[in-house]
């Protein structure tokens, strides 16, 4: 293995799932392109990501409407 290899970090695009060199030199990183990132962003946008949480008790107790 050459030093330039050891070097090479190779990653999943969190997008579309290619591989893909991840370096400062990429403004879109951890994304491989401009339309990857502008997908990601849309998807957060649009509310797509989003956890369900079940209320605690305390935040049952703070309900005015309960």
């Amino acid at each position: 293995m050459t030093p330039e290899s050891a070097k090479t970090l190779q990653v999943r695009c969190p997008s579309c799932g290619d591989k893909h060199t991840y370096s400062t030199d990429n403004p879109y990183r951890p994304f491989c392109s401009k339309g990857c990132k502008a997908i990601d962003l849309g998807a957060w946008a649009s509310e797509s990501y989003r956890m369900e949480a079940k209320p605690t008790t305390e935040e049952l107790l703070d309900d005015p409407d309960a």
